[in-house]
C-alpha cells in the first residue's frame, strides 16, 4: 500500500535546527520518492508490453516494478526512524509524550500504537500526541489528527484537544481524559478548555449498572431476613398437618 506523501509540519525537526539532521531526513525521503517514480514507470511498461502481448517483457517489467516498491518502503521506513529518534531523543519530549512531526499519516499511525501499547504495558496512564496544527499542511488541514482520533476510538481510549490544538491528550486507561497530576480511579468532572471523544464508557451506563447492583443488594438483604421466618411457619405448618 502507497503510503500518503504529505508529512507533518514545514520542517521534519521540531524540537531544534540541525541541517545536517534535516538533510539526511530530506535526502531518505527524495529516494523514496526516486524509487517510486521508478516503479510506477516499470508498472506502466509492464502493462503495454502485456497488451502487446510480449509477456516476457511484461514479467520482467512487473518484477522491477516490485523491487523498486521494496526500496521506496524501505528508504520511506528509514527516514521515519531517523526523525522519529531525533525528535523523540531524551530532553527533546518529555517521558509522557511523543512528536510525530516528520511522519506520513500512517507511520504515525503505526509508531503511535506502538508507543500506546508500550505504554500501557508500563501502567503508564496518559499520553501527549504532538500532532501539529496544521499550519504547514495543504488547505492548513490537520492530517495527522483526525488518524490518532481514530486509533483512539478503535483503541476504546478517551482523548481530547489540548489548549495547545497541536496536542491530544490520551487516557491509556480507558476513562476520561486526566489532567496531568489527575490519577485514575474515579469519575472525573469535565474540564473546561478541551472536548471528550471517543471510549466505551458512558457515566450514564455506570450510574445505570450501579443503581442495578444497590436494588440486588437490598433484594439479597431481603431475603435474606425473611427466608428463614418462611422456613419456620412451613415447619409448624408439616407437624400439625402430621
Amino acid at each position: 500500500m502507497a503510503i500518503p506523501m504529505e508529512r507533518l509540519g514545514g520542517r521534519a525537526l521540531r524540537s531544534a535546527d540541525n541541517d545536517d539532521v534535516e538533510r539526511e531526513y530530506d535526502r531518505l525521503r527524495d529516494q523514496a520518492r526516486l524509487e517510486n517514480d521508478k516503479a510506477h514507470q516499470a508498472s506502466q511498461r509492464s502493462q503495454e508490453a502485456f497488451r502487446a502481448g510480449d509477456h516476457e517483457s511484461s514479467g520482467k517489467y512487473s518484477r522491477e516494478s516490485k523491487q523498486h516498491y521494496a526500496k521506496r518502503d524501505d528508504y520511506n521506513r528509514q527516514a521515519a526512524d531517523y526523525i522519529f529518534r531525533e525528535n523523540n531523543a531524551p530532553g527533546k519530549v518529555d517521558q509522557d509524550a511523543v512528536d510525530l512531526h516528520g511522519l506520513y499519516v500512517e507511520e504515525a499511525e503505526r509508531i503511535l500504537e506502538q508507543r500506546i501499547r508500550a505504554a500501557q504495558s508500563r501502567g503508564q496512564e496518559h499520553l501527549h500526541a504532538i500532532v501539529g496544527k496544521g499550519n504547514h499542511s495543504t488547505g492548513h488541514v490537520q492530517k495527522i489528527k483526525p488518524k490518532v482520533e481514530e486509533l483512539c476510538r478503535e483503541l476504546g481510549l478517551k482523548y481530547r484537544t489540548e489548549e495547545n490544538a497541536g496536542r491530544i491528550y490520551i487516557n491509556l486507561q480507558g476513562g476520561e481524559p486526566l489532567q496531568p497530576g489527575q490519577h485514575g480511579g474515579g469519575q472525573q468532572q469535565q474540564q473546561h478548555g478541551g472536548q471528550y471523544h471517543g471510549g466505551q464508557q458512558q457515566h450514564g451506563g455506570q450510574q445505570h449498572g450501579g443503581q442495578q447492583g444497590q436494588q440486588q443488594s437490598e433484594m439479597d438483604d431481603l431475603v435474606g431476613k425473611l427466608l428463614p421466618r418462611i422456613l419456620k411457619k412451613l415447619e409448624k405448618a408439616c407437624c400439625t398437618v402430621m
